[in-house]
């Protein structure tokens, strides 16, 4: 045992004390987070605008401050941008996180220096609580792969600007740079494809124990590997033993992941998100992950069915029900108020608070008031691959079509697979029947002949690769939508139509 898996075992003992104490107590919890970010925001101008010195509770909270998503709150931003101090949080943030808006182009998430111990912490935190689950702190000792955005860092008005996995590779521990790849230089290469090549190089004779990333691009990564060995990635590394992920549905990928490796590994998912690190998997065996209630986040909830409406429930911890679809709110301490992250979340458990992430408020699918959202088309897949295990999948998105050249409208999946299924119109049926008894309004919709069973469309091998690299969106924390409630991604997808 090396040392750095030695000390890992009383750290990560302490860590899951402190953990249990917290969610033992959620509603405390929150209600001191709440108290101390609305103490500290009083004087700044946002704090000012909406009355903070007279907020005692939180309904006093929910009558001075709307949810806003990030155009509502960007003529705040704005000015941080601007360089002006105290409009969202006391001062300046230590950082921008630049990420992609839909409708408002480039975004700039404040990240302040009180919220940077959400990030950083939360992401050891996790692998501390599976050492301390599993007994297994023996990867700590061998190589770290991250597959991250470019560290390199720009400057909005003095404030440091980039990706936030480059803005978190500035932060990893000293204890754990010595065995973290790629290198900097290599990290810092922006083009993905010569980055990855560099990667394959640099990591393909070492002991790698542990890769985190988001699984397309892991897979990517092995599959580069696997063309230059020979061999499975299970055996150019023996001791390869956690999966750390996030950001998307890992089903999907598991069985191509586990396959291309050649046996299984654990896994842990996180949820980290530019705004601020969400939860994370603390138990093997339990599904969901632990609701992050202590890292200075105050979090809300609406029911879906109610986002669009002009005054929706606002919820608080306290007040969620077990399988209900919600709408995620935070205020936090790096300065987003009543703000809407655009995820949605189902609640698993109340003791402790588990969350498992359904999909995006934005990315669901109701051209016809079916309303399928995005863990509805990963579990019809899902169930469906089961029934056909000869069929594999790589990436898949679902759109709808509106106005075909012939028929009632439908629902058009676009799927690259790794192996077909041996009857498509059978895998196709399947596929439907399962989305009708997840759905509804789908079922009605299909019944009521408004709309016609769904139609797989085959893609070609890396279609969703080179599509994303069309886009200038190849590797780092790019995500393909599961779903679209228009036509864009797919009409860009039908030049990649399997000819098969």
């Amino acid at each position: 045992m090396g040392i750095r898996s030695a000390l890992s075992k009383p750290l990560a003992a302490y860590v899951v004390r402190q953990q249990q104490q917290w969610s033992s107590q959620p509603e405390a919890t929150q209600d001191k987070v709440f108290q101390s970010i609305i103490q500290q925001a009083k004087d700044t101008i946002f704090g000012k605008d909406h009355a903070f010195a007279d907020i005692r509770s939180y309904d006093d909270f929910k009558q001075h401050v709307p949810v806003r998503d990030y155009e509502a709150l960007s003529p705040y931003i704005k000015k941080v941008v601007a360089g002006q101090p105290d409009v969202l949080w006391p001062g300046k943030p230590a950082y921008f996180a630049k990420t992609s808006g839909t409708t408002s182009g480039t975004k700039y998430i404040p990240i302040t220096k009180e919220s940077v111990p959400n990030h950083i912490n939360s992401a050891r935190n996790a692998l501390l609580n599976y050492v301390h689950e599993t007994g297994n702190g023996q990867f700590l000792d061998g190589n770290l792969i991250f597959l991250s955005g470019s560290p390199t860092l720009t400057e909005q008005h003095g404030i440091p600007t980039g990706r936030l996995s480059g803005l978190v590779n500035h932060h990893v521990p000293a204890y754990l740079r010595t065995n973290q790849l790629p290198s900097y230089t290599t990290n810092c290469i922006e083009d993905w494809e010569t980055k990855l090549g560099m990667i394959v190089e640099e990591t393909m004779n070492k002991n790698l124990t542990l890769i985190s990333g988001i699984p397309p691009w892991m897979q990517m990564y092995f599959d580069w590997l696997v063309k230059k060995k020979g061999r499975p990635i299970g055996e150019i590394f023996p001791n390869l033993s956690v999966l750390v992920y996030g950001g998307v549905n890992f089903a999907p990928y598991r069985n191509k992941l586990f396959q291309t490796i050649g046996r299984p590994v654990d896994s842990i998912e996180t949820y980290p998100a530019s705004e601020g690190f969400i939860a994370y998997q603390d138990a093997q065996q339990e599904e969901g992950l632990l609701l992050l209630l202590n890292t200075g986040i105050f979090f809300e909830f609406i029911p879906v069915a109610e986002y669009f409406d002009d005054n929706p429930t606002r919820l608080s911890i306290h007040d969620v029900q077990l399988g209900e679809n919600y709408a995620l709110i935070i205020s936090s301490n790096a300065g987003l108020w009543g703000y809407s992250i655009g995820d949605t979340v189902k609640f698993v458990s109340k003791n402790p608070y588990r969350i498992v992430v359904t999909g995006r408020i934005k990315h669901f699918i109701s051209a016809f008031g079916e309303h399928v959202i995005g863990e509805e088309v990963e579990k019809a897949m899902r169930l469906t691959l089961q029934q056909y295990p000869e069929a594999e999948i790589t990436e898949f998105t679902v759109a709808p079509q509106v106005t075909p050249k012939e028929g009632l409208p439908l629902h058009e999946w676009y799927v690259e697979f790794e192996r077909l299924p041996d009857d498509m119109n059978a895998f196709e049926h399947t596929l439907d029947e399962h989305l009708q008894k997840l759905n509804t309004y789908y079922d009605d919709l299909i019944s009521g002949s408004i709309l016609r069973r769904l139609k797989v469309i085959p893609l070609q091998k890396e279609a969703f690769q080179q599509y994303m690299k069309s886009q200038g969106k190849l590797g780092g924390q790019n995500k393909v939508p599961r779903l679209s409630n228009d036509r864009k991604l797919a009409d860009e997808l039908e030049k990649y139509t399997s000819k098969e």
